[in-house]
């Protein structure tokens, strides 16, 4: 009874000294990987998200960019470390929708080697083109594009890219054939367009509002499921028939499988804090075009089952492969 007794402290000293030191997060800095380089929207959220978390938390929150390899190298890095909140990803929908699908073999488990925590944001992209492009709408383009098959051409980031699997989305429910171009980032894009290298493209709003108030683009319909408040006159794919195709991205926030949950708790509610600062909200998020979404980690998980599911469709149709 004696050895039984000993048993028992000792297992109940264990569980307080755990629950004691999960009590305690973070009990040194964090660091928020980052899958893409510097400077990208994506770059910018996590910074300002550190400089606002790192006080809340009182230890020092850093950004570690870790670019290339679609994203995989450092989604990787986040998947193999310590399981103890203090590593977390900030990647997109490109790490955990797509690349599932787009490649044969991954380092890393998408679903069994991290917890989702929140998406912090939605973004849409627009279809936007040339300005000397005859065609001003959706209607008026696929007229065109079915009558000169492969004459018209856009631009995408990459095979299996958003831009490539919205444009290959809309070329199967519209039955035209455009030609897809890829260059090697969103950044060379969207200038090709306006030089007049290719005719279309895919865009993020804080990327090509600029361009078309210039008069240098002119926007074809964007997605989601309403339009966007910043331009309110481009009607959305879905209320022009084709609501199959996606355009969307998001950026989420992730700890590797076995984190604790106090962990995931205090990140999740500490940063969508962030995300309701009135002033932050509106001008570093909704006036970029941001759709601020906050969502709980259940929320996130099961987003990402159904993301996931309709990527899966769009890569089998794209007939994109990576190796």
């Amino acid at each position: 009874m004696r050895f039984l007794a000993t048993i028992a402290a000792l297992l109940s000293a264990a569980c307080i000294c755990a629950s004691a030191s999960a009590q305690g997060w973070p009990t040194r800095g964090v660091r928020i990987i980052v899958p893409y380089p510097p400077g990208g929207g994506i770059d910018i959220l996590a910074r300002q998200l550190a400089e606002k978390l790192a006080p809340q938390w009182g230890q020092p929150v850093v950004v570690e960019n870790r670019p290339g390899g679609s994203t995989i190298p450092g989604t990787d890095a986040v998947a193999k470390a310590a399981p103890d909140g203090h590593t977390v990803l900030l990647s997109t929908d490109a790490s955990f929708s797509i690349n599932p699908h787009l490649f044969a073999k991954l380092p890393y488990d998408a679903q069994r080697d991290f917890i989702p925590v929140t998406m912090l944001i939605l973004l849409q992209q627009l279809l936007v083109a040339h300005p000397a492009l005859p065609a001003n709408n959706l209607q008026e383009l696929i007229a065109l594009a079915k009558s000169k098959p492969g004459g018209l051409n856009y631009a995408s980031y990459g095979s299996g890219s958003q831009p490539h699997l919205s444009g290959e989305m809309l070329k199967n429910r519209a039955g035209i054939d455009i030609v897809h171009v890829p260059y090697k980032g969103i950044s060379l894009a969207v200038p090709a367009v306006m030089a007049g290298e290719v005719q279309l493209t895919f865009s993020g709003i804080a990327s090509s509002i600029g361009p078309l108030k210039a008069g240098r683009l002119k926007a074809i319909a964007i997605g989601g499921p309403k339009r966007s408040p910043l331009l309110p006159e481009v009607p959305t794919f879905a209320e022009l028939g084709f609501p199959e195709v996606e355009t969307h991205a998001w950026f989420g926030l992730f700890l590797p499988a076995g984190s604790p949950r106090e962990a995931v708790t205090r990140i999740y509610l500490d940063a969508k804090r962030v995300l309701e600062e009135p002033e932050f909200r509106q001008k570093q998020l909704i006036d970029r075009g941001y759709d601020v979404v906050g969502s709980s980690p259940e929320g996130f998980e099961a987003f990402l089952k159904s993301d996931s599911a309709s990527r899966a469709r769009a890569v089998k149709i794209s007939g994109a492969r990576a190796e």
